[in-house]
């Protein structure tokens, strides 16, 4: 099987090879695992998927452009997105966590938010995007279009959470004001994937919390769960084939039957600190697959490689050779991690055999 063969058959549950590798890591991390590799030899095994190059956007904003929405300064280093929010660096000890600034917090007015110059997408697909299918499907492996906060991250992310969902209990047409416009961005941004030829397609939303979900059923339903499967439906509609992974940190229990029906194919990542995926696996593991369940919360930062490596089998065969899991860290390594627990991740995937 060719990676990409592997990996379609991994999260189709029709078989698999071997293990791909799935994770991120903090910048002092990844010097680590430099530096580990250089005084060993030791050669990481490949990632499980090559991300495709985003859409384009119809007007490329200067970050001066920004400021008008703002009522302060920002420290040296800040940087905007195409949304206009603003993240400002954080401390030397973890400069990959910044603080967040909202542009749109401050508006009470449907006429205000629909004034304001959200970004455009074009159609597309763009040549980078297909040329970079080209070249990953050339080379056997598996092309992703990467669109973490799809819906609502990105819409509270310029929003502000806490105005956004007041926004969603007394003000619903300034929720859908900001929501619909992500949307429409996003269902452009997948179909441009699509077009592409991308094989998957990564969506997610934190909806979920350390012991709870972040919303009841009825918001959840109202007005995140049919605009995450206008933009699922969007790629479909050009690809049926499409994998659709989605991830939402924390306990997600009682939406995974809605993000099935929304039309998601493998979950991720399923955090052990907050789900039991053996009874996860029970209920759900004849229509979906799995990613994630090595906790960086518990077992990455505080086991021994040992544990690391038994955990990974342990999963491993609980699915058994037909497939359903992408075992990985369940978020960010981040600094606390020793690397031996790294590398033990590394080789008890490359070296487990279904």
């Amino acid at each position: 099987m060719t990676d990409r063969e592997n990996l379609i058959g991994l999260l189709r549950r029709t078989g698999y090879e071997r293990m791909p590798l799935e994770y991120s890591m903090s910048p002092a991390i990844a010097r680590k695992l430099q530096e580990y590799c250089e005084a060993t030899g030791f050669v990481c095994p490949p990632m499980g998927f090559d991300n495709l190059p985003d859409s384009e956007l119809e007007t490329e904003r200067q970050p001066d452009f920004w400021l008008q929405f703002y009522d302060h300064g920002f420290r040296e280093g800040t940087v905007f997105d195409q949304y206009g929010v603003a993240r400002e660096p954080g401390s030397e000890a973890c400069m990959h966590l910044t603080y967040m600034y909202h542009p749109l917090e401050k508006f009470t007015e449907p006429e205000e938010l629909r004034a304001y110059p959200f970004p455009k997408y074009l159609p597309g697909p763009t040549p980078e995007q297909l040329a970079a299918v080209e070249r990953i499907h050339a080379q056997g492996r598996f092309a992703m279009g990467n669109m973490p906060c799809t819906v609502w991250e990105t819409a509270w992310y310029a929003r502000g959470m806490e105005v956004l969902m007041m926004d969603m209990v007394a003000e619903p047409e300034l929720a859908e004001i900001v929501l619909d416009a992500v949307t429409d961005n996003a269902c452009i941004r997948a179909a441009n994937y699509a077009k592409a030829g991308a094989d998957g397609l990564y969506l997610g939303d934190d909806i979920g919390m350390q012991s709870t979900v972040m919303m009841n059923m009825e918001l959840y339903r109202t007005y995140l769960k049919p605009r995450l499967k206008r933009v699922i439906d969007a790629a479909r509609a050009v690809n049926p084939d499409i994998i659709v992974i989605y991830h939402s940190c924390g306990y997600v229990e009682p939406f995974i039957p809605e993000l099935i029906e929304a039309g998601i194919d493998v979950l991720n990542p399923v955090q052990p600190e907050c789900m039991d995926f053996e009874k996860l696996y029970a209920q759900y593991g004849d229509k979906l697959s799995f990613s994630g369940l090595l906790g960086t919360q518990t077992l990455m930062p505080f086991g021994t490689p040992e544990e690391v490596r038994a955990a990974v089998k342990k999963y491993l065969d609980m699915v058994g050779p037909k497939g359903g899991l992408l075992i990985c860290p369940t978020h960010m390594l981040e600094p606390e991690v020793p690397i031996e627990n790294v590398i033990a991740y590394m080789e008890a995937c490359r070296d487990y055999r279904p």
